[in-house]
């Protein structure tokens, strides 16, 4: 008997823990236009909206965000992390035998992230994930980013699915609020990037272990 719910991932901190080549990526371009670097913690707090917004905020933290040093960073760490996506960045434990699991059962399975559609695609092919999903939907420029509930209609809708019967799984606010705007139901990794408290959202709902996510 199979499953048809389909099941939707954000990617980083939920999938994978690529915060550490998005730091290194980061430092780079900062290094680049004789900024100070960062240090893990400090970029890891600025993941979650895409980017764009993770160089403004690097620059923001070292110095200033001019619109014409913002288009050259942000220039400068697309071409260095479009190289480097996946030299770092590992699936968390636990992910692989989860995906196996849902696929076996016939879910159809799809990614959801504001990271650009390029650079998710080759971390899902690189740690050998791709296989795994329909559909990997990243953030592109005629498609509104996470929290608008969008890119996520659109992956449950490729899926062959409908918004109240499917199910997103992220680690973070933004993800919270684009299943709630989505009308979505939502489970939460609470191992990845989440940087505030969701009072309102069940511990039923939560998880911290992929080995005992208990999704599907």
């Amino acid at each position: 008997m199979t499953d048809n719910r389909p099941i939707i991932f954000d990617l980083d901190g939920t999938l994978v823990h690529s915060a550490p080549d998005l730091h290194a990526a980061l430092n780079v371009t900062l290094t680049a236009l004789d900024r100070p670097t960062l240090d893990l913690a400090t970029v890891i707090s600025f993941i979650g909206n895409g980017v764009d917004k993770l160089v403004e905020r690097g620059l923001r933290a070292t110095g200033g965000a001019p619109e014409h040093l913002l288009r050259e960073a942000i220039a400068g760490f697309r071409a260095y992390y479009g190289q480097n996506a996946a030299t770092l960045t590992r699936p968390y434990p636990g992910v692989v035998d989860t995906l196996v699991g849902l696929q076996k059962a016939g879910h159809p399975l799809g990614i959801c992230t504001n990271k650009p559609t390029e650079p998710a695609r080759f971390i899902c092919s690189t740690l050998r994930l791709s296989d795994y999903f329909d559909i990997i939907q990243g953030a592109e420029p005629d498609l509104a980013h996470k929290p608008d509930a969008e890119p996520l209609l659109r992956v449950i809708t490729a899926l062959g699915g409908a918004a109240e019967s499917a199910l997103f799984v992220g680690d973070s606010e933004v993800d919270y609020l684009t299943a709630r705007s989505a009308n979505v139901p939502f489970r939460l990794f609470t191992g990845g990037y989440l940087h505030v408290s969701l009072p309102d959202l069940a511990t039923e709902d939560r998880f911290d272990d992929w080995h005992n996510c208990q999704i599907g």
